[in-house]
């Protein structure tokens, strides 16, 4: 489990995080997300116990990271967006130091060695120098050290950056596998990523939370306004004179890459399609189809921080 409250990081006047409460209390895989300055890597780094917070408590797995750092970091893997990867090294190397550093028993050692390599796909490289290895390579070895020792609270900041379209694709559904007996907190700029892995959102503005929610829930429940496109035979201006006199829609406009097709939209608690299909059956022309398209986590992403610039500034653009 993971419990914050009430965290801020502040420097002089400003505040990086600011009164940052949550809490995370099954084994998931949970998006972090936010715009540039919002907080991540500021908040990331204290719930690591790299960085001391102003005020607030951390608490993992029961224990306060304040009062007992080392014994609540023994609970944690961490991947910053950087590897702490040692050129000189050999990932077998690297990996035995990790181990000793992390405090794992010398019998176990291999063992846990031989798992992390496995799963990350570096064992045909693990006498090779680091520095000698591609991007995507160092970068799976910074993944293997973050999950050495078997930690059951997992924090990756960018974990396929570099990497190729298959590497990725391994590197997901490894995050998605840890994700049923860990708690992972991913962090990444790519809302697609996010979107292919992860079970629940975050959404962090000026240090504060302003989305934890199901990536089902915000996906497809948004309370913002939707989208639908119907295809309908018949006059072009009759279609779009229904469609705009209809209650409940808020624009419509015909999609010029389609022939009989045209973009409406409306707020879900007043959804016009029931009235369109009688209107239109009425005016004799013909529905062929009428859907709603499903908004992209980008979408969402923009509207709930836009939502919340306008809440920090008072309704100000």
């Amino acid at each position: 489990m993971i419990e914050v409250k009430n965290l801020s990081k502040i420097y002089g006047t400003f505040h990086a995080v600011d009164n940052l409460s949550f809490k995370i209390e099954r084994n998931c895989v949970f998006g972090f997300l936010g715009p540039n300055g919002a907080g991540k890597s500021t908040t990331m780094n204290m719930i690591t116990g790299c960085l001391a917070p102003t005020k607030g408590e951390i608490i993992i797995n029961g224990i306060d990271m304040s009062l007992k750092p080392e014994e609540a970091k023994k609970n944690i893997g961490y991947l910053p967006e950087i590897p702490p990867v040692y050129d000189d090294f050999t990932p077998l190397e690297y990996l035995r130091f990790v181990g000793s550093a992390k405090k794992i028993p010398k019998k176990e050692l291999q063992k846990n060695i031989d798992y992390v390599m496995e799963k990350t796909n570096i064992t045909v490289m693990k006498n090779r120098l680091i520095k000698n290895l591609s991007k995507g390579y160092r970068q799976r070895v910074g993944i293997a050290q973050a999950i050495l020792g078997n930690p059951p609270v997992i924090i990756l900041d960018e974990p396929t950056v570099g990497l190729d379209p298959e590497q990725i694709i391994e590197i997901r559904s490894l995050i998605k596998e840890l994700g049923k007996n860990h708690i992972v907190i991913l962090s990444s700029h790519i809302l697609s990523e996010i979107s292919a892995v992860c079970n629940n959102i975050m959404i962090i503005s000026h240090g504060r939370l302003v989305v934890l929610d199901t990536a089902e829930n915000l996906i497809g429940n948004e309370k913002t306004e939707k989208t639908a496109e119907l295809e309908a035979k018949g006059e072009r201006e009759k279609i779009l004179e229904i469609l705009k006199n209809t209650d409940g829609v808020t624009s419509a406009f015909w999609d010029k890459e389609k022939e009989n097709t045209y973009i409406f939209k409306f707020m879900p608690q007043n959804d016009p399609r029931e009235k369109l299909f009688y209107s239109f059956s009425r005016a004799q022309c013909p529905v062929i189809s009428m859907f709603i398209k499903k908004s992209s986590l980008e979408e969402i992403f923009l509207e709930i921080i836009q939502e919340s610039e306008n809440t920090k500034t008072g309704g100000e653009n």
